[in-house]
């Protein structure tokens, strides 16, 4: 489980095809120095697991299916990455309930600079516009933010200077794909509404 909140970005370092798996290194500072084998770390939003690290880097084995369903089919070395370790029992929740499993990728429809913020539009392929709500929660690329509007399969986010500044989102553009995980309560309401199945 995580929060939205990022800790840091890294850099991809490598992302190869290996017999068993595809293999993510991500070059980071603060997440290598508190992790152990087998830690949950969100990259970009999705839930890994620690496979090998040292005080600079971190190893990920990827599902070839992770890799199709998601942004990570974009992921090249260089490519600047979200990292959120999982939440502690012990911390503040700062942004909202996050599992690192994505949801669907979408499309950037719109992204600009309006006054001192930025405005970003996405568009959300597949019927999953029916868990957003205005002001309710989702993550994009693992972060935590707050729908401002939605229209049809569109919603919009707000982005004050600091996310742009601490998250990948500062090297985005329109037609850039992002991973989208819901609201996670909005899923678990919509299958007990349905009832028995």
């Amino acid at each position: 489980m995580f929060t939205g909140i990022i800790e840091e970005t890294g850099r991809v370092a490598a992302f190869t095809e290996g017999p068993d798996s595809w293999r993510l290194q991500v070059a980071a500072k603060l997440v290598p120095g508190d992790v152990k084998l087998g830690d949950s770390v969100a990259v970009n939003g999705c839930c890994l697991t620690v496979t090998k690290f040292d005080a600079g880097n971190l190893w990920f084995d990827v599902l070839a299916e992770t890799r199709r369903l998601t942004s990570f089919s974009r992921l090249a070395a260089g490519s600047l990455v979200n990292l959120e370790r999982s939440l502690r029992a012990d911390a503040r929740l700062g942004g909202h309930f996050v599992s690192g499993h994505i949801d669907v990728a979408g499309r950037i429809e719109v992204f600009e600079a309006r006054g001192k913020d930025h405005y970003l539009k996405v568009h959300a392929p597949g019927g999953f516009a029916r868990y957003l709500v205005y002001k309710g929660s989702v993550a994009i690329d693992g972060i935590s933010l707050t729908v401002a509007e939605v229209a049809g399969d569109c919603f919009a986010v707000w982005l004050i200077p600091h996310t742009m500044a601490a998250t990948n989102l500062q090297g985005k553009k329109a037609g850039d794909v992002v991973n989208l995980e819901f609201d996670l309560l909005a899923k678990y309401v919509e299958k007990l509404s349905a009832g028995p199945s």
